[in-house]
């Protein structure tokens, strides 16, 4: 048996379940058999979503920032095999408050936690909760990225997520919760903001318009968010030292200019509507080697296959798809 199907008829909850990673964690849940409850911060948008991602669960509109005690609640309630904290603040440029950053992406992993606690004992899939970090943690180390790197962040979401992956760390020791990290690295695919990398040179391809960048030499892990979802699937089934902390990544760079280069390539963009150079490098952008996963790979004996230009076809695929569903409901 396909040790996925382990996820068939349990209860599982998804905090940040219409997120970019949270809807393709719940499809991939859905599509497994599991019981998804999942919270979210609007329920109307969130019910379009899931509509539109083939997600079938139980809504639940939330304030997590600022609702400690409902949240509790519902897990008391609902009582989960295993929940996956999707939800963050701080990934979108707009997003820069700094208490609402620790208050998302720490202390909820505290309160989280607390809460799982309470329920002991009960059935154990592997991971208790699953919690996703950000490569912003490790910030100005340089070099090769290991888990046991010393981080040293630069920026608000890179310490108020650390925080949370060691808070996360702490309580799963402390209060002998099974859970851990997986810090994610440059996700891309459907349902990515609009300023970002690849809906941008998406809505070039479509309008003709001029796409200005940066130089385009920094280097990145691009990970393909359904092989990012399958990844923290298999993390959930593992079985860890409480608090373990996971590089979920492919292990491979590319330049973000290689990555606009092969969407051009793909999406038919003419290379002078690209234009390299326009924009600064922003200061707080990393720099570093090839991302270690040997550890991801010794836990579940797999690491994202999906490359890049594979990654791009099937965003485009899925984005006529929904337009083509869309049209006949018109």
């Amino acid at each position: 048996m396909d040790s996925m199907q382990r996820y068939r008829g349990l209860i599982v909850v998804v905090l940040g379940g219409s997120g970019f990673l949270g809807r393709w964690v719940a499809r991939k849940l859905c599509l497994q058999g599991a019981l998804v409850h999942l919270v979210v911060r609007n329920r109307a948008h969130a019910k379009t979503v899931f509509a539109q991602y083939g997600v079938d669960g139980e809504i639940f509109e939330l304030d997590l920032a600022n609702d400690a005690g409902a949240l509790r609640d519902l897990l008391l309630a609902v009582r989960p095999v295993i929940t996956f904290n999707l939800a963050g603040y701080g990934i979108d440029h707009a997003e820069r408050d700094e208490e609402a950053s620790y208050k998302t992406n720490a202390q909820l992993v505290s309160a989280v936690c607390d809460a799982l606690a309470v329920l002991k004992p009960r059935r154990r899939l592997g991971q208790e909760i699953i919690h996703v970090g950000s490569a912003l943690e490790y910030g100005a180390i340089g070099g090769n990225l290991a888990e046991d790197s010393e981080p040293k962040p630069t920026t608000i979401y890179g310490k108020s997520k650390l925080a949370g992956t060691q808070a996360l760390t702490e309580r799963c020791r402390t209060l002998g919760i099974s859970g851990l990290t997986a810090r994610l690295f440059t996700l891309y695919g459907p349902g990515e903001h609009e300023d970002r990398l690849l809906p941008s040179l998406l809505r070039c391809g479509e309008t003709g318009e001029l796409l200005e960048m940066t130089s385009g030499t920094q280097q990145r892990d691009f990970t393909y968010v359904e092989d990012a979802a399958e990844g923290l699937l298999r993390l959930g089934l593992a079985n860890t030292s409480p608090g373990s902390i996971v590089n979920l990544a492919t292990g491979r760079l590319a330049s973000v200019r290689s990555f606009a280069e092969t969407a051009a390539s793909l999406l038919r963009i003419p290379s002078d509507q690209l234009k390299f150079g326009a924009l600064a490098t922003r200061a707080e952008e990393m720099a570093h080697s090839a991302v270690s996963i040997d550890r991801l790979r010794d836990i579940v004996a797999w690491s994202p296959t999906i490359s890049i230009a594979d990654g791009i076809s099937r965003t485009l695929r899925f984005k006529n798809a929904s337009i083509a569903v869309r049209e006949s409901h018109d």
